[in-house]
């Protein structure tokens, strides 16, 4: 079978999910599972975002509007942008591989940090694409050494801001003299996915603050982490309109299915909602930090809705026995980390389960 398959694809270590929380369940004969690993919502969708699923789904049988036509529209106004610099895609991820399609062909270079986002390394083998992957540093892009990595033959570089899985973020005055000095030739990809959660940092740089002299740069975000839409899969990038006219050719239509759009739209006018979300990820992460220095745990400062840390053991290892304790977390071992661990921010309730099982674990 293997000789009718591209070679880039017997590269590929596909993404791994978790089971399901009721198979987990089930199998360790657990009452409760609760699931911090995927950096999702910790409260559920805005109410209004509910409202508008609920009034959507008489429409169901029909097609989605191909353009997002009122998504985009929404979207315009709250970012102050045209609708002509904006695509929507079945989350931030398919704007990924769709600009990949788009500007990449076999052998061409990519340059991303390492490690970072897994699915800029996934999609770019898909893709053909040469990988030069540029080591971390503290825990942070090491943005001067991925510009010396760019050579004639590199198409894209990718950055997250801030990083999955460090939860760090590179200051305005790096990504500045980064975009300054970058080739015009390559596009960059900036995935601002945990966004909301950043943009009141004092030296955190707004991507869309560079878009109008960057007909290069390409900046993504997603419904899926501060909005808590995960479920539905919407995300959308900016970009100059030029450019995006050429995403447009490779978008497939349909991209973004109906209630997607309705709850989209929804949970940009719920502010009220936002902010809750906002200051409760702020209050529960202190939370978790001042937990994990009682129990001289080391751990990465984040400008996300998750925490990374060293638990000073195997991770695999803590991951089963807090597994069995019903509590899922993110091991680090496919990261190359091997005692760290990503936990999701929770409610109170579900960050205690997972301290108590923690201390517990580790004695």
């Amino acid at each position: 079978m293997k000789k009718y398959i591209r070679e880039c694809i017997n590269r590929v270590k596909p993404y791994v999910p978790g089971k399901p929380i009721e198979e987990v369940e089930r199998e360790l004969s657990l009452a409760e599972v609760i699931k911090l690993a995927s950096n999702e919502h910790p409260i559920g969708p805005s109410p209004k975002a509910l409202r508008a699923i609920r009034k959507g789904l008489k429409n169901i049988n029909r097609y989605p509007d191909a353009s997002s036509f009122y998504l985009k529209r929404a979207l315009a106004k709250h970012l102050k942008v045209e609708e002509k610099d904006l695509i929507t895609g079945n989350g931030s991820d398919e704007i990924i591989s769709i600009a990949l399609r788009t500007f990449v062909g076999e052998g061409d270079e990519v340059v991303i940090a390492n490690p970072t986002f897994l699915m800029y390394e996934i999609a770019s083998q898909i893709a053909g694409a040469r990988i030069i992957q540029v080591p971390l540093k503290d825990y942070k892009y090491n943005l001067p050494a991925m510009l010396d990595e760019i050579s004639s033959g590199t198409k894209m570089v990718f950055i997250a801001n801030p990083d999955n899985p460090t939860g760090r973020y590179v200051t305005k005055r790096e990504l500045s003299d980064f975009l300054k000095r970058v080739p015009k030739g390559v596009v960059v990809f900036l995935d601002e996915a945990y966004f909301e959660f950043a943009k009141n940092l004092k030296d955190y740089p707004d991507g869309l603050d560079y878009i109008e002299g960057m007909p290069n740069l390409i900046v993504s975000r997603t419904f899926s982490k501060a909005y808590g839409l995960s479920g539905l899969r919407v995300g959308y990038a900016v970009a100059n309109p030029e450019l995006i006219s050429y995403l447009e050719r490779v978008r497939e239509p349909f991209n973004v299915n109906i209630l997607a759009q309705y709850a989209g739209c929804a949970a940009l006018e719920d502010k009220r909602f936002l902010k809750m979300t906002l200051d409760h990820v702020r209050r529960e992460k202190e939370f978790l930090y001042s937990a994990f220095r009682a129990m001289n745990l080391r751990y990465i400062e984040s400008a996300t809705n998750f925490i990374l840390f060293d638990a000073g053991m195997d991770c695999k290892v803590l991951f089963k026995k807090l597994l069995e304790k019903g509590v899922i977390v993110r091991d680090m071992k496919a990261w190359g980390w091997d005692t760290f661990i990503r936990v999701t921010i929770g409610t109170r309730r579900e960050n205690l389960k997972f301290l108590n099982a923690l201390k517990e674990v580790l004695g």
